[in-house]
């Protein structure tokens, strides 16, 4: 008998997950991945508008929200493996899958080596290379000043990045909403998941052999994943769409969620 809800749990690949199951089960499944280090809720807003025609599920990964961390090194692998664990035990056999930043590395690890699960992909403000030197080297930097700075520190200089400046006056409750979420997430959580980033392999040369529809959705003042590589990303996937929005920053389905939720629908009603 399937649960619906905004906090259910579920046991899957060995973990209790935490996860939201709202609309209608006869209809297509959407699954929304959240990024780092953030959780389900960041997607209120489109659950919200979509739950009326999809049965729409939106879960915590493992060390995130409310889903447990369990003991393994954190992988985008073992990340792929919660996600078809969970998709198994809530007996849904294909999928439309969407990704933001971490999310996005997920669902195109997914994508790469479950093809068949899947029956088109929302990439939202991510990207499909690896991490170079530096960056890595600025992952390792960032454990070392949490454990010096302390959380707090570490998330507030996150918000900077996360938000176009604007929204520091425009978006007050999303950027409270987000800032609970990153001081609510472990450290420990928070230092598998660099190394989880750090470690990951890149997508890009993959991306060609992708065959179900693909929409790409980036913020016009994305720092962290720029307009230019959702361009190159477009450029990859052949029929790919692309669409970037307005007055947002990293967070583009918070930052304007009336047209990232109006693109999101002209896209699935094709």
């Amino acid at each position: 008998m399937r649960n619906t809800g905004k906090n259910l749990h579920i046991k899957a690949n060995t973990i209790t997950h935490s996860y939201i199951d709202e609309g209608q089960i006869n209809a297509p499944a959407i699954i929304f991945i959240h990024g780092f280090p953030l959780n389900k809720t960041m997607w209120n807003k489109q659950i919200g508008v979509l739950k009326e025609n999809y049965r729409v599920i939106a879960y915590d990964i493992r060390g995130f929200g409310n889903s447990n961390h369990g003991n393994a090194d954190f992988s985008m692998d073992l990340f792929v493996q919660d996600l078809l664990s969970l998709m198994d035990i809530l007996k849904i056999e294909k999928a439309i899958l969407c990704g933001f930043s971490m999310g996005g590395y997920i669902a195109l690890n997914a994508i790469e080596n479950y093809p068949e699960r899947f029956t088109a992909l929302l990439l939202c403000d991510t990207n499909c290379t690896a991490d170079t030197p530096v960056v890595k080297e600025n992952r390792i930097k960032t454990i070392e000043s949490i454990m010096e700075k302390g959380m707090k520190h570490y998330t507030e200089e996150s918000l900077k990045k996360l938000f176009a400046p604007l929204s520091f006056s425009k978006q007050i409750t999303e950027i409270a909403l987000v800032r609970e979420m990153i001081m609510k997430t472990s450290e420990q959580s928070i230092f598998k998941a660099l190394h989880a980033l750090a470690e990951r392999k890149e997508t890009c040369t993959k991306l060609h052999e992708i065959k179900v529809p693909v929409l790409i959705v980036v913020g016009k003042e994305d720092e962290i994943t720029p307009p230019a590589v959702a361009l190159s990303m477009h450029e990859k996937i052949k029929d790919s769409t692309i669409h970037i929005i307005d007055h947002a920053g990293h967070l583009s389905n918070m930052e304007n969620p009336a047209q990232f939720n109006e693109i999101l629908n002209q896209f699935l009603k094709k």
